[in-house]
Formats: C-alpha cells, sequence, structure tokens
C-alpha cells in the first residue's frame, strides 16, 4: 500500500495570528475547502491537544465521514490531527508563520488510502495534491478578500 504525502506552502497577506486563529477552527474548513461538507468539534473549547472534531467530506464521489483528535498543538502557530476513524486515514499539520508582513502556511497532509482508495492510490495522490494546492489558494483568496 503506497502513502499519500503532500505539502504545500502559500504566503497570505494577512496578520499570522488571524490566519492561524482562522485555520486552527475546524468549523471554518467548509468554507474554504471544496470537498468538506460539514465539521464541528466534538469537545469543548478551548482548543488543546485531545481536542476532538467530526466532518463530512466527498472524495472521488464518495460520502466520508471521519473524526479526528488534535495531536500537537502551539498556540497561533501549529495544528495538528490525525483521524481516530475514518475510510481514508489522514494526518495533517498546519503551521504558520510570519512572513514579512503576512504569513506563511505549510500544510502537511499525509495519509494511507484504504480500501477502494488504496487500489488507486497514485490517482488519489495526484488528486490530494491538486486539491490541497486549490483548498490554500480559496483560503489566500478568502482570508485576503
Amino acid at each position: 500500500m503506497n502513502d499519500v504525502r503532500v505539502i504545500n506552502e502559500i504566503v497570505i497577506n494577512r496578520p499570522p495570528g488571524v490566519v492561524f486563529d482562522y485555520i486552527a477552527d475546524v468549523a471554518n474548513n467548509p468554507l474554504w475547502q471544496r470537498g468538506m461538507r460539514e465539521a464541528h468539534f466534538t469537545s469543548g473549547p478551548p482548543l488543546r491537544v485531545g481536542s476532538t472534531y467530526a466532518q463530512v467530506a466527498t472524495f472521488l464521489g464518495r460520502r466520508i465521514e471521519s473524526r479526528f483528535a488534535i495531536v500537537e498543538y502551539e498556540p497561533g502557530r501549529l495544528v495538528k490531527g490525525s483521524t481516530t476513524i475514518s475510510p481514508f486515514p489522514i494526518t495533517f499539520t498546519r503551521i504558520v508563520e510570519p512572513e514579512g508582513a503576512g504569513a506563511r502556511v505549510i500544510a502537511i497532509v499525509e495519509g494511507r488510502p484504504d480500501g477502494v482508495f488504496a487500489l488507486a492510490s497514485p490517482i488519489v495522490r495526484r488528486m490530494v495534491t491538486a486539491s490541497v494546492a486549490r483548498d490554500y489558494a480559496n483560503l489566500k483568496r478568502l482570508l485576503e478578500g
């Protein structure tokens, strides 16, 4: 089975704190991630290691319901989550660093497709790469709007 690992970097012309707060709130995910249908925290605030959330997305025409746990968290800088239940197990890392007057966002998505997704892993890798780039371009347009 082939692993998928995608790294995307983009500079957003907004203060790093604003960018981080937006991308750390999973309720915002459907606003900038194309395949995302819903996302909500299943644990109470504040965001911290151990926080949990649920999401519903579509990928390759399939509905994917997943649950995540936050496994690393540095306020204002880094949030990392990993699936606890999903047909497509992934780990994501979102890092925000100052870049001039704006913010550099580094997104890392790693996964190991299961089932039908594993059979098409080379295609899945290309589609995830394109999807992540498109989503972060959407984020840039939204936040710079």
